[in-house]
């Protein structure tokens, strides 16, 4: 009950994450600095550097959060912290939304405006050299980072079930495409297309936005607690089939279902079962219990509540599962 601890595997994958989040921060620092020299008047290299600077939003909420959810329950709190993960999801993708939609109508309203952006040249050793081969170079540069601390993150996040730091990893592997519009844009004004630079800044904002709609949709999703799902939002969580195998693999239990809340990375359990007899022992429950909490590190709390008929709204074994979902959900009372 109300457990904050975590196993070995999942304590090592925090650390590494928690490193990967430092040097991101570290790297996209850096690249912020090296944009703003060499911004000019491009629009597409102005938005590419405001998505770096919103980019830093997850990592910065993945570690406050997680000085959060460590602290153990209480009683003004009961059910712990968590929802803090959750929390700190919402608000990057509500930033990420707004920001970008922002940059989209600037960008619109630019290109209807029929706006010709200049790049101008700057003297290095003598030699006028145009502005936009430093912008291509700096943002070419800026490429390397996501490719390496991307992927690494990737494969942390369903270690540790964490769908900040998954969403992270998948707007990390994106970034390539924020950079090469970018870079297109800044050849178009070169070659004297400038409606390219403001299109290159439309598709930037368009990635914007649809990063903070997908952060923003699976945060609210979880904090009004739908059904636990994958990390990545795929597909229902396969904890809640071996629960309920679990649970009917106890002698006295004839049907069992199971409701799931995901909690930002640890999950809340809800146990229906059907019991043979009438009359079920304190013992027989608590057995229960902790045979669900024994199966995955991410069960922080767990309940098993014996009832005359399972819940519509659990979710049911996998033979049932397709039934069940189409049938209206009916709630009954439990048996006291």
């Amino acid at each position: 009950m109300g457990r904050t601890d975590l196993p070995a595997e999942q304590q090592e994958a925090l650390r590494k994450a928690i490193r990967w989040e430092w040097f991101t921060i570290g790297y996209t620092l850096v690249t912020i600095v090296l944009i703003a020299f060499v911004v000019g008047g491009s629009q597409a290299m102005k938005t590419a550097w405001i998505e770096d600077m919103l980019s830093l939003i997850p990592q910065i909420s993945f570690l406050v959060a997680l000085l959060v959810i460590r602290r153990k329950p209480t009683r003004r709190y009961p059910y712990g912290l968590h929802r803090a993960m959750g929390v700190g999801h919402l608000v990057a993708g509500v930033a990420l939304l707004a920001v970008g939609a922002n940059l989209a109508v600037e960008a619109v309203m630019g290109l209807l405006r029929q706006e010709h952006p200049a790049i101008g040249t700057i003297q290095v050793f003598g030699q006028t050299v145009w502005l936009g081969w430093f912008m291509v170079a700096v943002m070419s540069l800026v490429t390397i980072g996501p490719f390496i601390y991307g992927p690494a993150k990737a494969k942390i996040a369903p270690v540790l079930h964490n769908k900040v730091l998954y969403t992270d990893a998948d707007m990390a592997k994106a970034d390539w495409t924020t950079t090469v519009a970018s870079i297109v844009g800044v050849l178009g004004i070169g070659i004297g297309w400038w409606w390219l630079d403001g299109a290159a800044a439309l598709f930037i904002s368009i990635g914007i936005v649809h990063d903070g709609w997908r952060n923003s949709r699976s945060a609210v999703l979880d904090l009004i607690d739908q059904r636990a799902r994958t990390h990545d939002d795929e597909e229902r969580h396969p904890l809640h089939g071996r629960i309920i195998a679990a649970l009917e693999a106890q002698p006295w239990v004839r049907e069992a279902g199971v409701r799931i809340r995901d909690m930002g990375q640890v999950f809340h359990v809800e146990a229906f079962v059907v019991p043979h007899r009438r009359k079920v022992s304190v013992d027989h429950l608590e057995a229960a219990r902790r045979a669900i909490a024994a199966i995955d590190w991410k069960m922080q709390d767990v309940v098993v509540i014996p009832v005359d008929e399972v819940p519509g709204e659990a979710s049911r074994g996998d033979a049932d599962e397709a039934k069940v979902e189409t049938a209206p959900a009916v709630r009954r009372t439990p048996e006291t």
